[in-house]
């Protein structure tokens, strides 16, 4: 076997290696980008629909707060909302957040919870008025609605907090747009 022919093959054997290892890095920057807009997506459906949930029935609750409305209508839409929180909770957990945005993950996570217990508290105040007449029930039980509507109205606001930055946490961790902003501030 002839010099150029040995040079040739070492350099064709190098050259492969490079492109090999190119591809596996390009691979793994795809993969997480991937990941870290996936979860970016997840997380502002989540939000959304948590909004919508959430504020529906913190209007029907606000309507026997106010006494507009009976607290034994407001039933169904209580055992709904409990259910989506439900459902929410255990969506967000599933969920695989990058690493940066995993602190908001869990946040959302026990504001979920939250908005369960608050639900719960709310049910529990109507169920107190159903005991006995208003007058007699009235104090503990517009306590529990009202307390109820508050932990809930602050557990929306601060889902929807937590969600905006574990958005940004994650845009931050996506090596692709890194690599964007790196070159449209260098120009």
């Amino acid at each position: 076997m002839e010099t150029a022919q040995v040079v040739a093959l070492v350099a064709f054997t190098l050259v492969a290696i490079v492109v090999t290892l190119g591809a596996r890095r390009t691979g793994s920057i795809l993969s997480r980008t991937r990941e870290a807009e996936g979860f970016r997506g997840d997380i502002a459906d989540l939000a959304r629909r948590a909004e919508t949930s959430l504020g529906d029935v913190a209007i029907v609750i606000d309507g026997v707060r106010r006494r507009n409305a009976e607290p034994e209508t407001i039933a169904p839409s209580l055992a709904a909302a409990r259910d989506a929180v439900e459902r929410y909770a255990g969506e967000a957990r599933a969920m695989a957040p990058p690493t940066i945005a995993l602190p908001h993950r869990d946040a959302i996570v026990y504001e979920l919870e939250r908005a369960g217990r608050a639900l719960d508290l709310v049910a529990h105040g109507c169920a107190l008025y159903e005991t006995g007449r208003r007058i007699e029930r009235g104090t503990e039980a517009d306590t529990a609605v009202k307390r109820g509507y508050l932990n809930l109205i602050h557990a929306r606001e601060s889902i929807a907090e937590q969600a905006k930055v574990a958005i940004e946490r994650a845009k931050d961790a996506s090596p692709v747009r890194r690599i964007q902003r790196r070159s449209t501030d260098g120009a």
